[in-house]
């Protein structure tokens, strides 16, 4: 009987990519060797060029390869920021497709997607996509179909939302090659509560509610969706009421009740939530990022976005620029 080789990975890292991703896919990984006592996953740090990459904690990595000398994986994932580019945009993206043609499976975590799609790898394929950036990547990629499960496997893709889908991302792969049992001493190891079904949604946040909106009645869970899905074209509080079966009276109650907040109130708020997103995470301009968001102008908007986040558009999305091109560190006087 032929010795079955170990599963080859690799991590290609951006500039500021989510160190919290790496080092939940690369720990459980080296749990499995240790529990079983052998090298059944072995894993490369991957990047354009051999100089250190920088996460977004500014804790450098090193390398083990640069992407053009990658050879002899089974899996490639992209981690960076959604605002990531390709140091080399023509060799780079090239030599990704050349890894699809050859059949190793390409995927992405966090917003590694970004950089994903750029090369053209995700066109008729749905990925996951994380709540924080995806009004941006569906302006930017608006033919790829943005689902908000913690993972999706499709095929040779696979991409995870943040960094504890990751760690359940490869708990599953070692539960495929190792069994049940080992993935559950992995997941005791660092208790890890769970395993989600790979299908499971993502936990997103309550807008001043201190919860999650899957712990929200089905109702008000219903009307959000309908919130969510009728940004740019703005929807009537009482038609919301009634699509989702409940009196003007009940539905204003209940949801104060639930959320913090009125419906009108909510769903302004959540407008500019969406605003802001495209504000950090895009170029769009502030005209385009208005009419996305249900406004005709921009200059409502940009009123709006201040009162609510204390700082304007133009402002915020100028200094989140200057900080990603600051170190953090501060060397010590000499």
């Amino acid at each position: 009987m032929t010795e079955r080789g170990p599963l080859r990975l690799g991590f290609l890292m951006f500039p500021g990519f989510p160190m919290a991703c790496l080092t939940s896919a690369i720990e459980p990984l080296r749990a499995a060797n240790e529990i079983t006592g052998r090298r059944e996953f072995v894993w490369q740090l991957v990047a354009e060029a051999p100089s250190p990459i920088r996460s977004s904690a500014e804790i450098g990595f090193d390398p083990d390869v640069t992407l053009q000398d990658l050879q002899g994986i089974d899996q490639l994932y992209l981690l960076s920021p959604p605002t990531a580019a390709f140091a080399d945009p023509r060799r780079s993206p090239a030599k990704l497709r050349w890894l699809d043609r050859t059949g190793v499976t390409l995927g992405a975590f966090s917003g590694g997607i970004f950089p994903l799609a750029r090369a053209g790898l995700m066109e008729g394929r749905p990925c996951s996509v994380h709540w924080c950036y995806e009004a941006a990547f569906k302006a930017d990629f608006p033919a790829v179909e943005a689902r908000e499960v913690t993972i999706l496997r499709e095929g040779r893709r696979i991409t995870a939302s943040g960094s504890g889908a990751v760690f359940d991302l490869m708990l599953r792969l070692i539960e495929e090659r190792l069994g049940r049992d080992c993935m559950t001493e992995v997941a005791c190891w660092f208790q890890h509560p769970f395993v989600r079904d790979a299908d499971a949604s993502q936990k997103v946040p309550v807008a001043r509610a201190g919860g999650t909106t899957d712990s929200l009645p089905a109702a008000i869970r219903a009307a959000i969706r309908l919130f969510e899905t009728h940004v740019e074209d703005p929807l009537r509080i009482p038609d919301v009421a009634q699509a989702v079966g409940l009196s003007g009276r009940h539905f204003e109650r209940l949801f104060k009740r639930e959320t913090g907040q009125s419906p009108l109130r909510y769903y302004h708020h959540l407008r500019l939530m969406k605003a802001r997103q495209r504000v950090l995470y895009s170029n769009d301009s502030l005209r385009e990022i208005a009419a996305s968001v249900g406004y005709m102008t921009s200059s409502p908007m940009i009123r709006h976005y201040t009162e609510f986040f204390g700082v304007s558009p133009r402002d915020e999305r100028r200094l989140t620029q200057s900080l990603r091109r600051a170190p953090a560190r501060v060397e010590a006087a000499e």
